[in-house]
């Protein structure tokens, strides 16, 4: 509630990301509340509540304070805002995107539309790599994907987990090093059209059948993702006897004229 000082940031907080550092920032505020100036007798945080009904209300629109650049790929799928390196689909280098560079975090267009989206880089030179952009590089050259930056932090971010490892391992001694990574990018690939948890379920089900097929994975996931029909609902009583008495049809029979006599006229013939 209280307001921010310099204070707050004495000594200098090491933190590993912008929200750890929001976060921060926020404990030491509000620990600041307690804190009275000189003799006054109120505190900070009361004698901000007593002013926050003097306060405007925020405007209705808000305000989008990113910060537009123009920015060129290079040959490593790679943009440079501001000393530090983001990924972008493979398909876009050496092409000219737009960057919009916000606070907490950066988003790279091209035509208009996103493609890639990162969290703020804090350190200059820094690499923020997504294993998604390379993935049709690395099919054509399977043997760069072990050692990659791309693939550690990928690791580092519970992006590739140990059930992709494992089906990596199966399929390399299955078909080899490149057919093996081959399979396992083709799994990672699902990952674009299906939820992971259920790519997660097709490989766990395609190793208990002891097969690397990329297809069974697809199909399993394909499967799970599936809308499941509707529940049928079973039935745990028997209709109750209805006391109502069994309709007939003797009421038609007031329609009836018994007095007339219809007559019959051929078709064609004048009455």
């Amino acid at each position: 509630m209280g307001r921010f000082r310099r204070a707050h940031l004495v000594p200098v907080p090491r933190v590993a990301s912008l929200d750890e550092l929001n976060a921060v920032i926020a404990d030491r505020m509000a620990a600041d509340d307690d804190r009275r100036i000189g003799r006054r007798a109120a505190t900070v945080g009361e004698a901000f509540a007593a002013e926050w009904a003097w306060l405007r209300p925020l405007p209705e629109v808000g305000f989008d304070p990113a910060r537009e650049l123009a920015a060129r790929v290079d040959a490593k799928a790679r943009v440079c805002v501001l000393q530090s390196w983001y990924s972008v689909p493979a398909r876009l280098a050496r092409r000219r995107v737009q960057v919009r560079l916000g606070a907490h975090a950066l988003e790279v267009l091209h035509g208009g539309t996103v493609v890639a989206a990162h969290p703020r880089s804090l350190h200059k030179g820094s690499q923020d790599l997504v294993l998604d952009h390379y993935l049709e590089v690395l099919t054509r050259k399977p043997g760069a994907l072990p050692g990659s930056t791309t693939l550690a932090q990928a690791r580092a971010a519970g992006v590739f987990t140990g059930r992709h490892d494992a089906f990596w391992a199966a399929a390399r001694r299955a078909h080899g090093d490149g057919a093996g990574t081959r399979a396992l990018i083709e799994v990672l690939l699902a990952h674009r059209h299906l939820p992971a948890q259920h790519v997660l379920a097709g490989i766990d089900a395609a190793l208990k059948a002891g097969s690397t097929d990329p297809a069974l994975v697809a199909i399993e996931a394909r499967r799970l993702a599936d809308t499941p029909a509707c529940p049928v609902v079973p039935i745990t009583r028997a209709a109750g006897h209805d006391p109502r008495p069994a309709p007939t049809l003797a009421g038609y029979d007031s329609l009836l004229d018994h007095g007339a006599i219809a007559t019959v006229v051929p078709i064609g013939a004048r009455p």
